[in-house]
């Protein structure tokens, strides 16, 4: 069985050092070492073409032409097609993000629509492209092909799909109208102590980190809650890091803060907050706390505040899980979190090459849990279910006369 792993990181390790030439003839080699298939191995390998291959192969049989000092100029041949279609990367990605999902610890996506059918998609919309080379665009923008794994949370909702299309077009009407929208949710709790915290990270040869052996809570330090808005309009993050509980109340005050500290001065003309979150947690769809505290914070806002819930068993195909969480994730990897603050220093320093910035506060508040919401409290909230699946989507009004909910 040719090993095209081994090929291909060979070929990383010379490419920068090899020409034109030099390239194809290194792939012929390799074909020719692997035998049988190897022509096409190697160029699954390197993504040189098959034949390009052979003529390195016709090359390698003939030694006259290995005497020639003739090599193409450094950018010859025809220009890449992202080059001479500029609308075609972002079509690509129009085409991909309503159905894109991911897992919250890689900033790898996947889609489910075929190489084909995003061809064809493309070449409707005035594209000439191959599946092949749409492949290759995809990998390029951080896609990858995987195959089924079992990470549901719950059974499949049967309007699961349709809630996504709704979803989709809600945000994207507000974000065309230049209103501000967010994605939320808590990121997993972390204790807080000299744990092991898994990846890697550069360090002197045998001096790894030494960490504790067994996870056990150290009472003095207890557990971080970090509690994440991810803002898509303007990819950025901003992350609350609590020293007690997940609640509702905790949850809406992190809104809060972002809304004083950066949303307000970012969408001064806004005449509502789009918020997309999670079914379940401190900011599900059936938590009445969550509802009240938004209605307090609509009050103060004086704007509406609009809903939209993933259906069950969907919550790692939440926009800040991949566009932010993972990131965190990265950032942090091998570092031990030996206290809030050097949580807090690792979220802050949070960046990607395509402008995520964080900004992160430590959150010394105490949320008790078990805070209850009367029929009374719940009925003066004012609340407007959609007509699709009011329980998920939902958008609860200002309400500056109602006592109930004065400070």
């Amino acid at each position: 069985m040719i090993d095209q792993t081994l090929i291909r990181e060979r070929f990383l390790a010379l490419d920068a050092h090899l020409d034109e030439r030099g390239r194809r003839q290194f792939a012929a080699i390799e074909a020719r070492l692997a035998g049988y298939g190897g022509i096409a191995a190697v160029s699954r390998a390197t993504g040189i073409a098959v034949s390009t291959i052979g003529r390195g192969l016709v090359e390698l049989d003939d030694p006259a032409s290995l005497e020639s000092d003739r090599v193409r100029r450094p950018g010859g041949g025809r220009k890449r097609l992202i080059d001479t279609d500029t609308k075609l990367l972002a079509d690509l990605e129009a085409l991909v993000e309503p159905q894109a999902r991911g897992d919250p610890m890689s900033p790898l996506r996947w889609t489910c629509k075929s190489l084909r059918r995003l061809a064809s998609e493309l070449g409707a919309m005035g594209h000439k492209i191959s599946h092949t080379v749409v492949g290759e665009l995809l990998e390029r923008m951080n896609f990858s092909l995987q195959a089924n794994r079992k990470t549901l949370e719950g059974s499949s909702h049967p309007d699961r799909d349709a809630q996504f299309r709704y979803l989709n077009s809600a945000v994207s009407s507000a974000l065309a109208e230049n209103q501000p929208v967010i994605s939320v949710d808590t990121k997993k709790k972390e204790l807080v102590g000299d744990f092991k915290n898994n990846g890697r990270a550069w360090r002197p040869r045998g001096d790894p980190e030494e960490v504790r052996v067994h996870d056990f809570l150290i009472k003095e330090l207890g557990r971080a809650v970090p509690y994440g808005i991810y803002d898509l309009a303007a990819n950025d993050g901003w992350v609350s890091v609590g020293m007690n509980h997940d609640t509702a109340a905790f949850a809406v005050q992190t809104i809060r803060r972002w809304w004083q500290e950066v949303g307000r001065a970012r969408y001064q003309q806004a005449t509502k907050l789009v918020i997309t979150a999670d079914g379940g947690g401190s900011n599900g769809s059936r938590v009445r706390l969550w509802k009240f505290e938004l209605q307090h914070l609509a009050n103060e806002l004086g704007i509406e505040i609009e809903v939209h819930h993933l259906p069950p068993g969907t919550s790692k195909w939440n926009k800040i899980e991949h566009r932010l969480f993972s990131f965190i994730t990265m950032n942090w990897k091998a570092q031990p979190l030996i206290s809030y603050q050097v949580i807090v220093n690792l979220i802050s320093a949070t960046k990607t090459d395509k402008g995520l910035t964080v900004r992160c506060e430590l959150d010394e508040a105490e949320y008790p849990k078990g805070i209850a919401v009367s029929d009374a409290e719940f009925a003066a909230i004012k609340i407007n279910p959609a007509d699709f699946h009011g329980e998920w989507n939902y958008t609860i009004s200002p309400d500056r006369s109602d006592r109930a909910f004065d400070s």
